[in-house]
């Protein structure tokens, strides 16, 4: 999940490109002499987002490239793009030439061959530019299948009157986070946080953090489901004690019930992505100053590894006959120092880029809502922590859904969410076989 894709509320327009200059779908590495002739030539790109003013950033490359056109198309978000864009790309008409599309459903689009290597136009040159874990999300040994965009890495974002009020502090190890989610509920009556069934995305992040592999993907017909491993039952299991003794909330997340909670100390934390500092600014506006970033709990106490939760790539399809403009503008948007900083700023997308990730504009701003604190910077130092080795299913789709009738219907019913893990992981290895996968 994004932040856009959390808040960004609009509708969806098909529009079509009126090439003028075809790109390649040759697995030749194009000249400096194509990029300047596409370039130079009056070209109409039609783009899918749901970021929200993100003709800003548009403006910033058509004025540098006058002769190509970007036509976006606010999206709403993932949810309403995806299968539209499924169904164009089916139907071999109305596909944008380039879309925003999240990590975890980069694989479903490989799959149907529907994006372009971006080899060919240069794409692996970028690779420094992008923190490593990140740039793994997007590339393997057999292409670069999108530039990223924005990240979720994740962090813990304490209420420290709360915390105060407890008389702890925050918790450097997931045993530490027991113990102070014991204390808080006795002196203070709050719950440490809540664990929503309705939210894979969080309990996914979960896994990465601690080491879990639960998805593989050889980009053909092999995928490998692990999500009942010992390490995801680790976390299942840390989690079902706090439930079963009634110390962790089980609200479904992003409704009214789950802000209100947030914004009158029902919930003393929430273990969130780099987008949520921004998101519970707006949300809980009168708890501003009683809030804290810091890290997300340890499983070994000296350790410093994180997840993700979320973020998004600008990908160029393979329907697009102006592949060579599209890798351009996806590249500009997401590299571009200024671009780049503006999506950080005032779209409050967590950066990709290393430049932008230690750019003064971005990590020297402090927040009152934080009582100062410098959270940008504080979340810079996150992102280079997370685990560099995770992959997804070409199917997460499905993956996402089937979690709410299985280990998230657990957590909903506090049941046993022990069960509900191995429900989720039979579900999973049935649906892929049945798709035609050979599963590891």
């Amino acid at each position: 999940m994004t932040l856009g894709a959390v808040v960004l509320v609009s509708a969806l327009a098909l529009s079509g490109c009126a090439p003028s200059y075809s790109g390649t779908s040759s697995t030749a590495p194009v000249s400096q002499a194509d990029i300047d002739k596409a370039m130079n030539t009056e070209t109409t790109l039609t783009f899918w987002s749901w970021v929200p003013d993100i003709q800003k950033e548009v403006d910033l490359f058509e004025a540098k490239y006058p002769k190509i056109k970007v036509d976006v198309v606010d999206t709403s978000g993932g949810t309403q793009q995806y299968p539209k864009l499924r169904a164009a790309l089916k139907a071999g008409k109305g596909a944008p030439d380039v879309a925003q599309i999240e990590y975890q459903y980069i694989p479903s689009f490989r799959q149907t061959q529907s994006l372009a290597d971006l080899t060919p136009y240069g794409a692996a040159d970028t690779k420094d530019q992008f923190v490593d874990w990140i740039w793994n999300q997007v590339a393997d040994d057999k292409g670069v299948w999108a530039v990223p965009q924005d990240a979720g890495p994740l962090g813990n974002l304490y209420r420290s009157d709360i915390f105060k009020a407890a008389g702890v502090e925050a918790p450097e190890t997931w045993a530490d986070y027991a113990t102070a989610a014991q204390t808080i509920k006795d002196k203070t009556g709050s719950y440490i946080a809540d664990l929503p069934g309705n939210d894979p995305g969080q309990m996914v992040g979960f896994f990465w953090q601690a080491g879990a592999k639960p998805f593989g993907y050889d980009g053909d017909k092999t995928v490998t489901v692990n999500l009942d491993s010992p390490d995801t039952q680790k976390v299942v299991s840390f989690w079902q004690d706090l439930v079963k003794k009634d110390l962790v909330s089980t609200d479904a997340d992003f409704n009214d019930e789950w802000y209100q909670g947030l914004a009158q100390g029902k919930y003393a934390s929430w273990q969130v992505a780099a987008w949520g500092p921004i998101f519970l600014q707006g949300t809980a506006k009168n708890t501003s100053g009683n809030w804290t970033a810091a890290k997300i709990p340890q499983w070994k106490a000296g350790e410093d590894v994180s997840g993700n939760w979320g973020g998004s790539t600008s990908a160029v399809m393979e329907s697009s006959q102006n592949k060579i403009a599209a890798y351009e503008f996806a590249k500009f948007l997401n590299t571009d120092s200024e671009s780049a900083l503006m999506l950080a700023n005032q779209q409050f997308l967590f950066p990709t880029t290393k430049a932008t990730l230690t750019d003064p504009a971005f990590v020297d701003q402090s927040s009152d809502f934080y009582g100062g604190q410098k959270v940008n910077e504080f979340f810079a130092g996150v992102s280079d922590t997370v685990d560099k080795d995770f992959q997804w299913l070409p199917f997460m789709d499905y993956v996402y859904s089937s979690y709410t009738e299985t280990l998230g219907k657990a957590i909903s019913e506090k049941g046993d969410m022990t069960a509900g893990l191995t429900a989720w992981q039979s579900a999973v290895e049935s649906y892929a076989k049945q798709q035609g996968f050979t599963v590891k």
